[in-house]
């Protein structure tokens, strides 16, 4: 079977159901994005949502990065 998404297979095909990965989807500066929580509150960017190119290329949204 082959699947076209953007997605990561462990976001679609959990290892346990209900346990959760603590990736969540949010919409910061007008963009989707997922993101994790870390332990002082704030969220790291796991991953960009979005249909226009640029996007991609704008550092604001760089994997990685630290938001609040």
């Amino acid at each position: 079977m082959i699947l076209y998404t953007p997605l990561s297979y462990q976001e679609i095909f959990p290892e346990e159901q209900g346990a959760g990965n603590g990736i969540q989807a949010i919409e910061w500066q007008g963009r989707t994005v997922f993101v994790s929580k870390n332990n002082d509150g704030n969220y790291q960017i796991n991953q960009l949502i979005s249909s226009n190119p640029n996007d991609y290329l704008n550092p604001e949204f760089l994997p990685g990065r630290i938001i609040s």
